[in-house]
This record gives structure tokens, sequence and C-alpha cells, in this order.
């Protein structure tokens, strides 16, 4: 793992189509149990080279219902965008991923992580990416039952989904205790179980 890590940290595949440097953001180990699969790192988080040192982290780990030790621990959560590198601003918002990096490296890394008991899948992005139903993102987190135990859809937690939050209130109120609770057992077990 930690050769592969290496590798990632120093890839240039798509350094031409970036706004800065490459600087891949990420955390694995082969120890951890959930993944965290998301978009793509945004200008604060390529500066600061953690994953989710945002405002969309702070939110992430208020609905997993875990603190900052928690969630840099590496023997729990992997976290593992689709793309690495920030994409670049895009007419509103960020660029897409990078299309890159999920193919180059996604397979590579989950081989090393033998005790995952859950990946959540953060955006429509990382959904349709990994899941073979390929529906609307606010019908596919609707149905999150549907992809347990393995695979766990959710709405990006950026403050630019307040709006979405509000006319959908079945997410706070059917996924999000849900989502805490599986979290919460995984963190609790051992990892060898």
């Amino acid at each position: 793992m930690d050769k592969l890590l290496k590798e990632i940290h120093s890839c240039e595949v798509c350094k031409s189509f970036l706004p800065n440097l490459p600087r891949p953001v990420l955390q694995a180990s082969t120890q951890s149990r959930i993944v965290i699969i998301g978009q793509a790192p945004g200008q604060k988080v390529q500066n600061s080279g953690v994953p989710w040192d945002d405002q969309s982290g702070d939110e992430l780990r208020r609905w997993l219902g875990v603190n900052k030790e928690q969630f840099y621990d590496d023997t729990l959560l992997a976290l593992v965008p689709m793309g690495f590198c920030y994409p670049g601003k895009g007419g509103s918002g960020d660029l897409p991923p990078r299309p890159e990096c999920a193919p180059l490296w996604h397979q590579q890394l989950l081989g090393f992580m033998p005790n995952v008991r859950l990946t959540i899948l953060i955006g429509q992005y990382a959904q349709n990416y990994y899941l073979e139903k390929k529906l609307p993102l606010t019908e596919t987190v609707k149905r999150f039952k549907d992809h347990l135990p393995s695979f766990l859809p959710l709405v990006h937690p950026s403050p630019r989904n307040k709006i979405w939050q509000r006319k959908n209130p079945w997410f706070k109120d059917d996924v999000l205790p849900i989502l805490g609770g599986i979290v919460q057992e995984i963190i609790k077990r051992s990892p060898e179980l």
C-alpha cells in the first residue's frame, strides 16, 4: 500500500488539464474499514493537502457522527475521491473530477483494503461509477437501502446543497440516522470481524 500511495502522490497523468500543479489528496490504509468516495478536492483542500478540510468536511463529519480525530484515522476511514486533484472552476462551481483517476487507481487501492465494511458514495460521479442502476441523484439517495450493506449513496455535504436538503427532509429524517448508526457500529467492531 505504501508504494501505491507514493505512486499516486507523484501522479501527473492529467497535469496539463489542471489549474495547479498536481497534488493528489487522499487517505487510505490496509486497515481502513469505511471508504468514502467523494468527488474531487476543492481549492482549499488542494492547498492544505488534507482531505475534506473545509465546510463540506465539517458537515460530513456531523452526518457520520465522528470527530476529526476519528475522521483522519486511516485505520477507520479511507478518503478516496473520484479525482485526486482540484479540477478547476466551472460556470457554477468546481469542474467535474478528472476522469483519469478512478479507473487508474481505485481498484488498486481497494484491493489493499480487505477490512472495508461500507463504501459511502458521495455525489453523482461516485454513484454513476460504482452503482449498476443509473438513476437521478435524489432517487439514488432516496433508495439508499437498495445498495446496503456494501454501498451507501449520499448527496454532497456542500453548503450549496442546503436547499436540496430543505426540499428533501426525508434525507435528514431517514438517511442520516441510519448512516450514523452503521458508521458507529463499524467503528466499534474489531477490524478482524
